[in-house]
């Protein structure tokens, strides 16, 4: 069970998380610089997160670029992460809400306490930092790149 997401027009909760590489990720470090793809993923190596991320990964001049920084988010520890993102060529960071175990994923209410792994939870942060879209979809459920593009395209 989660709790609710942070409400669109809320200013997105800061976090420092490490990608698959080793290097702290800050959101505050993108505020006045991007605007920022915040997807959250259950499990890598999982089925409908590779093809989420794959698709990301195909069309990635359109999520990171001089206005958009994608950042994708999951509770595996950074060493899978790495293997991952090598494997399926993801040229973007993973980062790990390992530890102390989803508190990014819990500060967005998109923390599953029972099964201990984000759900898919996507926000489009605008560069002040503030919450301008998002959606929050069942395990199962693969989210729409198109509604992705279309949020951006509103900033």
């Amino acid at each position: 069970m989660t709790s609710a997401a942070i409400a669109v027009g809320t200013k997105a909760p800061d976090f420092a998380l490490r990608s698959q590489h080793g290097e702290t990720v800050r959101l505050a470090d993108l505020r006045g610089e991007k605007n920022v793809l915040l997807v959250f993923y259950p499990y890598a190596f999982t089925g409908v997160c590779t093809g989420e991320l794959a698709a990301l990964r195909d069309a990635l001049p359109q999520f990171v670029n001089d206005e958009v920084q994608l950042l994708a988010v999951s509770c595996d520890a950074p060493f899978s992460q790495r293997v991952f993102a090598e494997q399926e060529g993801f040229a973007f960071p993973l980062l790990s809400d390992f530890w102390p175990h989803g508190e990014a994923s819990r500060a967005y209410g998109v923390f599953d306490e029972e099964k201990g792994c984000a759900v898919r939870g996507t926000f489009v942060i605008d560069k002040e930092g503030v919450v301008r879209w998002s959606v929050v979809n069942p395990l199962p459920d693969a989210r729409d790149l198109d509604e992705y593009l279309a949020a951006l395209d509103k900033l």
